[in-house]
């Protein structure tokens, strides 16, 4: 699966949560896929509530988020997460800006946590580094 998701607002996302360590780039791409599969998952349940809705069109409601918020205000692409969005839904259905808006914004709470647990474990592993291993490590712990 090729990864649609830019590194680099990843990177800056996992920099925010980590102080002063340093941020591979290969934690960066472990986390790029991770939201990505995250962020399909979470379209396909989308898609579902607007099909059971009678709609082909997924709104920001569908993603059950109460409030969408202001695009500038986000790290990640509203782009690259519209095709995330489509990667495992129907080519009938649309997703709406407001949509892309809020998958993106859930998604970025997502990596935020992501990446402040990974920092937490490259300290304890006594790194000054956040590595892959960290974000494969935080996933084998808590999913």
């Amino acid at each position: 699966m090729s990864v649609e998701l830019p590194f680099a607002p990843v990177d800056t996302i996992i920099r925010r949560n980590a102080g002063e360590l340093r941020v591979s780039a290969d934690a960066a791409e472990e986390l790029a896929r991770r939201i990505q599969r995250h962020g399909a998952e979470l379209a396909a349940g989308a898609a579902e509530r607007a099909t059971a809705d009678g709609r082909k069109t997924l709104m920001a409601e569908d993603f059950e988020v109460e409030q969408v918020v202001d695009k500038d205000d986000l790290t990640l692409p509203v782009a690259p997460v519209d095709r995330i969005a489509r990667l495992d839904i129907d080519d009938d259905y649309r997703v709406s800006m407001n949509a892309r808006i809020a998958l993106a914004d859930i998604l970025e709470d997502y990596a935020d946590n992501v990446a402040t647990a990974a920092a937490i474990l490259a300290r304890h592993a006594d790194r000054r580094t956040v590595k892959a291993e960290d974000i494969v490590t935080y996933f084998e712990l808590f999913e």
